[in-house]
C-alpha cells in the first residue's frame, strides 16, 4: 500500500518538472479549473479495482487458513486495514484520476473465491490443530491409557505419565557400540513397540487410536464450523423480508399496468423460502394476499 503511494507521487512530481522544463507550467500563471486538475493526475490502471480486491482477498486467506498457526495474523490485518483505508481514500482522492462508475448487483466473482477460502480455511485449520498440537494425543491418554481409566485413582490427575507413554525406546548397543558403561537406551518421541518386544519398533496399538481420533476430531470439526455457519447464514438472509415484499408489490403493479388480467406476481425472489408471502397490492380498494 505504501508503494503504490510513493510510485504515484513520484511519477506526478516527475511530470510537473518535465512540465515546467518545457514551459508549460500554466498553473502559475492561471487558475486551472478543477477538470484540469483532475485530468494531471495518474490515471487508474486497465484492471480498475482488480488489484484493490486482489489485496484483500490475499489478506483474508493469509488470515483464515493460517490462523491455528499464528493467531496474532486477524489483529495484524485489522490494524493494517485501518492504515489501508486512510491511504486508499488519500490515493484516490489526491493521486489518481476519478474512475468510471459501473452498476453492479455484487462483487462478483469474489464471492465464489471468499466461499472457497472460507471452505479451505475451515480444512485447513482442521488439519493443522489435529496433527500438530498434543490435544489429541492428551485426550486419548487420559480416557483411554491414563489413571482416571482405573476406578481405583480418582485422585490423581489423568496425564500423570504421559511424557513417558508418548516416548518409545531404542537400542543403541549394536549399531553404535555404546560401552556397558553408557546407557544404551534412548528416547524418541514416537508410539513404537519396545526393541525386546517379539516385533521391534512396530507401531503400537496407542499410535492407531491417536490416528483415529484425529481423523475423528478433523471430521467432526469441519462439520461443526459448516454447520454453525449455515445456520448463521440462515438467519441472516441476504435480502430482507419486507423488501422481498416491496420488490414483489411493485412487480405486481407493473403487471397490471401492462396487462389488466395478468395478477400472478410470479414466484417471490427471497433468499429464505416462507411458507406464505403475503403482499397488499390495493386495486381498487381490495387487498389481495397472494399465496405460493
Amino acid at each position: 500500500m505504501v508503494n503504490e503511494l510513493v510510485v504515484s507521487r513520484k511519477i506526478k512530481q516527475t511530470e510537473r518538472e518535465e512540465r515546467i522544463r518545457g514551459g508549460q507550467n500554466v498553473e502559475n500563471k492561471v487558475q486551472l479549473p478543477q477538470w484540469d486538475k483532475d485530468w494531471n493526475l495518474q490515471p487508474m490502471n486497465a484492471h480498475g479495482l482488480v488489484d484493490e480486491y486482489l489485496e484483500m482477498v490475499l489478506q483474508f486467506g493469509f488470515t483464515t487458513i493460517f490462523v491455528a498457526a499464528f493467531p496474532l495474523a486477524p489483529l495484524l490485518a485489522l490494524l493494517n486495514n485501518i492504515i489501508e483505508i486512510r491511504l486508499d481514500a488519500y490515493k484516490f482522492v489526491t493521486q489518481w484520476r476519478r474512475p468510471m462508475p459501473a452498476r453492479a448487483t455484487d462483487i462478483g466473482i469474489w464471492y465464489g473465491i471468499l466461499e472457497g477460502i472460507g471452505v479451505l480455511a475451515v480444512i485447513t485449520n482442521a488439519f493443522v490443530i489435529a496433527i500438530t498440537s498434543d490435544y489429541i494425543p492428551r485426550f486419548v491418554y487420559a480416557f483411554r491409557y491414563g489413571p482416571c481409566v482405573d476406578k481405583g485413582y480418582h485422585h490423581e490427575k489423568c496425564l500423570r505419565g504421559y511424557m513417558n507413554s508418548s516416548l518409545s525406546v531404542f537400542d543403541m548397543g549394536v549399531r553404535w557400540n555404546v560401552s556397558e558403561e553408557q546407557s544404551r537406551y534412548c528416547r524418541y518421541r514416537d508410539y513404537r513397540a519396545s526393541p525386546w518386544s517379539p516385533v521391534p519398533y512396530d507401531f503400537t496399538l496407542q499410535f492407531w487410536h491417536v490416528l483415529a481420533a484425529r481423523l475423528a476430531f478433523i471430521i467432526v470439526f469441519e462439520h461443526l464450523v459448516f454447520g454453525i455457519k449455515s445456520f448463521i447464514a440462515y438467519l441472516i438472509p441476504d435480502m430482507p423480508k419486507s423488501l422481498c415484499d416491496r420488490m414483489r408489490r411493485e412487480k405486481y403493479l407493473m403487471q397490471e399496468m401492462i396487462s389488466p388480467s395478468s395478477r400472478n406476481p410470479g414466484p417471490c425472489l427471497c433468499p429464505v423460502t416462507p411458507v406464505l408471502c403475503r403482499v397488499l397490492a390495493t386495486n381498487g380498494g381490495r387487498d389481495l394476499p397472494i399465496q405460493l
